[in-house]
């Protein structure tokens, strides 16, 4: 049975940073695309953080870029979202996510299909 288990949210004053893990059990998140996805209040669930599983790409939405940094620990069977420079607008809950299916693709190419409970992350003004 897969299971993707998030923790480290927290609440957090604005310009804070964060560091949220995901680990994984049922499979290898070396071998698939993985990645963090976030649910602000009011809108939909929206991608911010993947690796590609073919060349190990790393891909940000432009709201996070230079802010956030996606890793993995394969030995740890772990993902990591260390969040810098935090604001209010970055308030939400965040899913570890994985694709359905293991392989080599692009993060462009595949939705993600698994995902962890979530974790929520409140920045103050």
């Amino acid at each position: 049975q897969v299971q993707l288990v998030e923790s480290g949210g927290a609440l957090v004053q604005s310009g804070g940073s964060l560091r949220l893990s995901c680990v994984a059990s049922g499979i290898s998140l070396a071998r698939y695309v993985i990645g963090w996805s976030r649910q602000v209040p009011g809108k939909e669930r929206e991608r911010i953080a993947c690796i590609s599983s073919s060349d190990g790409m790393f891909k940000y939405t432009a709201s996070v870029k230079g802010r956030f940094r996606l890793s993995l620990d394969s030995d740890k069977n772990t993902m990591y979202l260390q969040m810098n420079s935090l604001t209010p607008e970055d308030t939400g809950v965040y899913y570890c996510a994985t694709a359905l299916f293991k392989g080599y693709y692009d993060c462009d190419g595949v939705k993600f299909g698994m995902w962890g409970q979530g974790t929520q992350v409140t920045v103050s003004s």
